[in-house]
């Protein structure tokens, strides 16, 4: 950029990205699959309210969907979801079997016709989730949680074609990843007890199958004797079992393999990379078995997503574009993937391993007069806290190719505090960045400490240090651009989702540095958050803050509630009046106690906007705050 253009104001230049193409006419893609040469995907179309399809792809390019129009792909299991479908190949024929999330029913659909399997509304409420279709039958493996008035109960059930449910595992808290062997002898998964959660320690089991009572025999426990998280087991066609175990320091592939004497397992040589995401959905793979022990895994490396290669005992980098999760293999010696680039929308490819792929079908397609200069690209920035420990964020400069910074002018930054708090800063293109670099902000999406991507000791940082140390980092991240003279250090403002709600609460109660923030269903009193939220959360905060009630002292410490009156910016709070995660009561309450600030419900939305009109209210709504906030001309 040329400091002699003449603009606005940063933070109110003219921008590409308006809300109708954040909102209105985005796709999005999940969970990846592939059977033969056909390419499967779970794809979310916003102009039909949000409804997820199951859409195929033949061998010759041509794309159908699987599912009936009157129904939407999606399961509420752990209210989060995922792993809501399955497909085989039935003859030449794709047969997919999903849970409507509106009913939980469970529906087997070939794209022409479907038919109901279960009625997910009988009494008890159940709800299925991580399905997979029995490779020597014709039912489908599966988590079944039932809702009885009480707390949730977790079991792994079989489900036949006629409806009948066959109990194989119960007892544990939780279950996820039921994968059959390739020839239906053995059944693995894992588990996990509270107060743990999937990415502090679990159960990896697996066990003989009896086909003809469909019962299992006695289970084997892989996890070994030291706690650590385990996870995502797949079956390599020779009967071979991976997993990824955070045991080393990181999340990294370990193998089994079954001898007379029973199951050996073994590290595969280190890679300097995560394998491995935290559990927060079912459905995701970043490991995927090849032929003759060899293994094409994603890892992150920096907070970087890159694709791995195992062959002769050695990892190797190999140039895949991005995927979201590990590259599906076709029969024709290709493979198939979410490809989600930093610079372009996602998109569906289709590729080899050696650099050469096409992208066929893309969420959403730029204006003609976008070019490179209207788009930012993360860059890497690491950076010490107050404490001296190292911190990490992805930061993204200004970007426009018509308008600049006048002379002498540095950006107003937003600040990105993500969810989880045991999430992620994700390098993919996103428009929830590029709404603000376009419009003369700069982004800081900061990946503090709990974060997911930089190993088990990282994430482990935040143990009982919620609310501590990950506001440090956002506030250290920000002295850092400060001091590099890349922002304007009176027009810094804070916001974030979920968990991300109260790092933002926090950061404005202790600290001088921002102008203002905004709480989108965050969270802002603990102590009812223990008390109210939903099963799969109900003991997070056990790792997180401690115990409770036992230590109340430091959960009331730690809510940002607690501390209302240090808050003297603005604050801008945007909450669903459906959210069962972090209920609207704790926006009211917050937003009460505080003398500048705003509360906007949207009645309908639940954890997370989806509605096309909520995305794009919101987007508007926060813009038009800081630009108040800021007024035209900064300090």
């Amino acid at each position: 950029m040329t400091e002699l253009c003449h603009s606005p104001v940063a933070g109110n230049w003219p921008s590409w990205v308006g809300p109708d193409l954040v909102a209105g006419r985005t796709l999005s893609f999940a969970e990846l699959k592939t059977a033969g040469d056909w390419i499967f995907w779970v794809e979310t179309r916003p102009e039909e309210q949000g409804r997820a399809v199951i859409v195929g792809r033949r061998p010759d390019g041509t794309l159908m969907d699987l599912t009936p129009a009157d129904r939407t792909v999606g399961t509420r299991v752990h209210e989060y979801g995922g792993g809501a479908w399955d497909v085989r190949m039935n003859g030449e024929d794709p047969e997919v079997i999903f849970s409507d999330r509106k009913t939980g029913d469970l529906w087997v659909s070939n794209g022409e016709s479907s038919s109901r399997v279960l009625d997910g509304q009988r009494v008890p409420e159940q709800r299925y989730a991580d399905l997979t279709w029995d490779p020597a039958g014709d039912g489908v493996f599966c988590v079944r949680e039932t809702h009885a008035g009480g707390v949730p109960v977790a079991t792994l059930v079989y489900v036949d074609p006629k409806g009948k449910e066959t109990v194989l595992a119960e007892g544990a808290d939780f279950y996820a990843a039921p994968r059959p062997s390739p020839d239906g002898a053995f059944l693995a998964w894992f588990s996990w007890q509270n107060p743990e959660m999937p990415w502090t320690a679990t159960t990896l089991s697996v066990a003989p199958l009896d086909r003809d009572t469909l019962q299992l025999g006695p289970a084997t426990d892989l996890t070994g004797d030291e706690k650590c998280s385990i996870i995502e087991p797949r079956w390599a066609q020779d009967g071979t079992l991976y997993a990824t175990s955070d045991l080393p320091g990181s999340w990294s592939p370990i193998q089994f393999t079954r001898d007379e004497r029973g199951w050996t397992g073994c590290f595969l040589p280190f890679v300097n990379a995560e394998i491995g995401l935290p559990h927060w959905v079912f459905g995701q793979r970043t490991l995927l078995p090849l032929s003759n022990g060899e293994l094409l895994a994603l890892g992150i490396r920096q907070g970087l997503n890159c694709v791995l290669h195992f062959a002769n005992g050695q990892w190797q980098d190999v140039p895949m574009g991005a995927p979201v999760n590990v590259p599906e293999r076709l029969t024709n010696g290709n493979f198939a993937w979410i490809d989600t680039p930093e610079d372009a929308p996602s998109a569906l490819a289709i590729g080899d391993m050696h650099g050469r792929y096409e992208r066929f079908r893309s969420s959403v397609t730029f204006p003609e007069s976008v070019q490179e200069d209207d788009l930012s690209k993360p860059e890497p920035l690491s950076f010490r806290t107050a404490d001296g420990a190292e911190a990490h964020a992805l930061f993204y400069r200004p970007a426009s190719g018509s308008s600049c910074l006048a002379k002498g002018e540095k950006p107003p930054l937003v600040v990105m505090a993500h969810g989880g708090p045991t999430g992620r800063a994700n390098p993919a293109f996103a428009f929830k960045v590029q709404w603000w670099t376009s419009r003369g902000f700069a982004v800081l999406d900061v990946n503090y400490r709990g974060s997911t991507g930089f190993g088990r000791q990282y994430r482990e940082a935040l143990d009982l240090q919620w609310g501590v140390v990950d506001v440090e980092d956002c506030l250290a991240g920000v002295r850092a651009l400060i001091e590099r003279n890349l922002v304007d250090p009176s027009r810094c403002v804070i916001r974030g989702s979920s968990a991300g709600g109260l790092t933002v609460l926090a950061a404005l109660a202790h600290s001088n540095l921002f102008a203002a923030g905004t709480s989108l269903y965050g969270v802002t009193d603990l102590r009812a958050l223990a008390e109210e939220t939903h099963k799969f959360e109900a003991r997070y905060l056990d790792g997180l803050i401690g115990p409770y009630p036992e230590d109340e002292a430091v959960y009331l410490e730690r809510s940002p509630i607690t501390h209302a009156e240090k808050i003297n910016v603005p604050v801008l709070f945007l909450h669903g009046g459906a959210d069962k995660v972090v209920p609207l009561s704790q926006a009211e309450a917050m937003s009460t106690k505080l003398e500048h600030s705003e509360l906007h419900v949207y009645p309908e939305e639940g954890h997370g906007f989806r509605d096309r009109e909520v995305v794009e209210d919101a987007l508007v709504r926060e813009l038009g705050f800081y630009q108040r906030v800021f007024g035209k001309t900064p300090s």
